[in-house]
């Protein structure tokens, strides 16, 4: 059994259960996740399964109204997911990681985790996806509920930002869309 194959799939199958993440920043995270991995010589089968994983129950904690609690929720089904796979434990240690820090909470015991959490912040910081969560929210969300939405998620993704390559990349996103956000208020 392919692990990264598999756990694509799973996320993908999630996606389309619960309609969230939206599925174009899925996709700039994977395709991010896997730069990195190259230009940072790091291990891409930990990044991918755990670029793929790290928001596994984010639909599903979302549609019950507990967005935070989508980490705690994705460790343990991630958990769950690795036992089927014959991986060692410092491999699962790492691909848990990649879940559990992806959002500052726990800190990074690997390179490839705080690849993943900065591959995570491409979904709202780079303009592509941002504009693309703007249109998918827009249509089940208010547009000032939503404009907050993004403002905290941008604010809290930039704060995130820990690799000096992603932090060159999207500093400029940043201020651009806080922006474009503070002048859309103003009418």
């Amino acid at each position: 059994m392919d692990i990264i194959r598999e756990a694509k799939k799973f996320a993908l199958e999630e996606i389309e259960k619960y309609g969230f993440p939206v599925k174009s920043s899925f996709e700039i995270s994977e395709l991010k996740a896997l730069e990195l991995a190259e230009k940072l010589n790091a291990n891409k089968m930990i990044i991918l399964v755990g670029v793929y994983l790290m928001d596994i129950k984010l639909g599903e904690a979302w549609n019950e109204g507990k967005p935070e609690e989508h980490v705690e929720k994705g460790v343990i089904i991630t958990k769950q997911f690795l036992v089927k796979f014959d991986l060692d434990e410092e491999t699962k240690n790492k691909i848990i990681n990649c879940v559990e820090a992806h959002h500052g909470q726990r800190p990074f015991i690997c390179k490839e985790a705080e690849i993943c959490a900065n591959a995570d912040c491409y979904r709202f910081l780079h303009p592509q996806s941002f504009l693309k969560i703007l249109i998918e929210r827009g249509k089940k969300q208010k547009f000032e509920e939503l404009l907050k939405f993004l403002e905290q998620k941008l604010d809290e993704k930039h704060k995130l930002l820990s690799l000096n390559i992603c932090k060159q990349e999207l500093e400029n996103n940043y201020h651009l869309l806080k922006e474009l956000i503070k002048s859309a208020r103003e009418l």
